[in-house]
């Protein structure tokens, strides 16, 4: 009898490894990853929708999602949290997300380190559309078998998210359809044998709106001054070469991690004719 509660111990620690076995297998690898941020020369330049690269402003890059894409990132190390727009494609690293500004990875803690883990939410696309839809093709009680979905439409052209429910589903999404391309999207899902799925409609902001207004959450301190030249504790930038300080392999992104030296004035912008571009 005096076994009985060492093997009730033993089941229950069983049972939260497989809990968290499963939650790791389910993580999706668009949304929950390593963030890094550039800055230094390619203050000023063209990004890849054509903006230029200002490192002083909420601003990101991400290999997949739509330009104008409202993104909340959170430092999984700290908590802090900062809302970006999405303007450039990267980073060409693997293992890697989302490259961030200067002033977004300030907001989150990680300028120090260079390099943070952290997940992603999508807060709203950039559109000037009032309708965008998402598209869930399948639900999975098997992580893999929803990455393979994913890998998939993905390689079709689509952008695809997985979302886990409190009884660990995997839902696939396919993201950020608006309501005029809605025909053709199904056509194509349905010729690739995904001939049901249930539509749910997205948050948008109309892309002027999302460029003018304040992209600091409302809670957030404000972004202070930033400096001018390549940053010591920058990451590898998305086909960049990494700089002097790059991120340690503590991983360790805290706020009180950032150096406390005087903010300094922000650099001018000056638009130069390269974009930034994968190596």
């Amino acid at each position: 009898m005096h076994h009985f509660p060492i093997l009730k111990g033993m089941r229950r620690l069983l049972l939260l490894i497989m809990l968290v076995s499963s939650a790791m297998l389910w993580a999706d690898p668009e949304m929950d990853g390593l963030a890094s941020w550039y800055g230094g020369k390619f203050h000023g330049r063209l990004t890849s929708s054509g903006e230029v690269f200002d490192t002083n402003t909420m601003t990101a890059a991400h290999k997949l999602l739509p330009f104008g894409t409202l993104v909340r990132v959170t430092n999984k190390e700290n908590g802090l949290s900062a809302v970006v727009k999405i303007n450039d494609r990267g980073p060409f690293v693997e293992g890697r997300i989302i490259d961030l500004s200067r002033a977004a990875a300030d907001q989150i803690g990680m300028l120090g380190a260079g390099v943070a883990p952290v997940s992603l939410e999508i807060v709203a696309f950039a559109s000037t559309e009032k309708e965008v839809y998402a598209l869930q093709v399948g639900a999975f009680s098997v992580g893999p078998n929803a990455e393979k979905v994913q890998q998939t439409l993905e390689t079709a052209g689509f952008y695809v998210t997985i979302e886990k429910t409190p009884l660990n589903v995997a839902r696939v999404l396919v993201r950020g359809i608006p309501v005029a391309a809605l025909p053709d999207a199904r056509k194509k899902l349905e010729s690739m044998g995904f001939l049901q799925y249930l539509l749910r409609k997205e948050k948008t902001e109309d892309p002027a709106v999302a460029t003018a207004r304040p992209l600091n959450p409302p809670d957030a301190p404000a972004v202070p001054g930033m400096g001018a030249g390549p940053a010591s504790g920058s990451a590898t930038s998305s086909g960049s070469a990494t700089s002097s300080g790059s991120a340690t392999s503590s991983g360790s992104a805290t706020a009180s991690a950032v150096p406390a030296a005087a903010p300094m004035t922000p650099q001018p912008v000056t638009q130069t004719a390269a974009p930034r571009s994968a190596p």
